[in-house]
C-alpha cells in the first residue's frame, strides 16, 4: 500500500515513437507517482489499432480516438458511424482529440470545422466525452461548441487548456471541463493559472499531453504520465488546496466525465 494520492493522466500519447519499447517502465513509474489511470489518445484513425492494442495490454490504460485538427486535411474525413463503431470497445472512453488549430494549419479551417462537427455528433450519439484541442481559434471554437450544444447536449473537456478567458467561460457555461497540462506549471503562465483559479474546481482535470510539455522540473525533456503529479501539485496551489484534497477532486471530476472508465474498472 502507498499513501501517494491517486490521480489520472487524462490525456497522453503512449503510441508515439518517444515511448517505443519502454511502456512497461513508463507505466510502472506512473503508478509509482500515484498516476493509476491514463487515457492514451489516437490522433489519426489509421493508427487506432495500435492505440487500442496498448489499452488492451495495460490495465491502467484506456483510450480515445479521433482526427487531430492539424491532420484534418491530410487524413480521410472520419464519419460519425466510424466513431460510433469504435466506441463499442470496452476501453474506448472518449471521442477525439478533435478541434481547431489555426496557429499551424489555418489554411484548413473549413475542413477542421467540418471534422469537429462530425466528432461532436459522435460524442452526442455515444454519450462519451468530446476531447478538444484549441489553438488560436477561440472565437470559432466558442461559436461552434455553443451552436452544437444547442442542437443537443454533449460532454466535453478542453484538453491542455491554454486559450483565453473568453473561451474558458464559454466552455464552463456549457458545463464542460478544463484540463491542466504542464503549460499551467510554467513560470510565465500566471495569466493561465488565473483563468484556472476563476473556474470551479469541480470542472478541472489534469494531464500531461506526453511526450510534450513536460512541467518543471522536467521542462525541455520528454514528458511522461508520471509527471502529471507535478502539474497537479501546481493545481493544488492554484486552488489553495492541499495536494491530497486536490488530487481527490480531480479524480472525482474524471470519474464523472469519463464514467465508462469507472464502470469498466468496477466490472473488472
Amino acid at each position: 500500500m502507498t499513501d501517494t494520492p491517486e490521480i489520472t493522466d487524462s490525456h497522453c500519447h503512449l503510441d508515439f515513437p518517444d515511448f517505443e519499447g519502454q511502456l512497461d517502465d513508463i507505466i510502472a513509474r506512473a503508478e509509482g507517482a500515484g498516476v493509476t489511470r491514463m487515457v492514451t489518445i489516437c490522433t489519426k484513425l489509421s493508427q487506432e489499432p495500435n492505440v487500442r492494442a496498448i489499452a488492451e495490454a495495460y490495465a491502467p490504460v484506456f483510450y480515445a480516438a479521433g482526427t487531430h485538427p492539424m491532420s484534418a486535411a491530410s487524413e480521410p474525413l472520419a464519419s460519425v458511424e466510424e466513431l460510433v463503431a469504435l466506441s463499442g470497445h470496452p476501453k474506448f472512453v472518449g471521442i477525439g482529440e478533435t478541434g481547431l488549430d489555426y496557429h499551424y494549419t489555418a489554411e484548413s479551417a473549413r475542413v477542421q470545422q467540418t471534422s469537429l462537427r462530425i466528432h461532436i455528433e459522435a460524442a452526442r450519439r455515444t454519450g462519451l466525452p468530446l476531447i478538444i484541442h484549441a489553438r488560436a481559434a477561440d472565437d470559432d471554437m466558442a461559436r461552434i461548441l455553443t451552436e452544437e450544444h444547442g442542437n443537443g447536449a454533449y460532454d466535453c473537456v478542453m484538453h491542455c487548456f491554454s486559450s483565453g478567458a473568453g473561451l474558458a467561460r464559454a466552455a464552463l457555461d456549457l458545463g464542460f471541463y478544463l484540463s491542466m497540462s504542464g503549460i499551467a506549471a510554467f513560470p510565465k503562465s500566471q495569466d493561465l493559472r488565473d483563468i484556472f483559479a476563476a473556474a470551479p474546481v469541480d470542472r478541472i482535470l489534469v494531464e500531461t499531453d506526453a511526450p510534450y510539455l513536460a512541467p518543471p522540473p522536467h521542462r525541455g525533456k520528454r514528458n511522461e504520465p508520471a509527471f502529471t503529479a507535478h502539474t497537479a501539485r501546481v493545481g493544488a496551489d492554484v486552488f489553495g488546496m492541499d495536494y491530497p484534497e486536490f488530487a481527490a477532486r480531480t479524480q472525482a471530476n474524471f470519474d464523472r466525465l469519463f464514467s465508462k472508465v469507472t464502470a469498466h474498472r468496477a466490472a473488472a
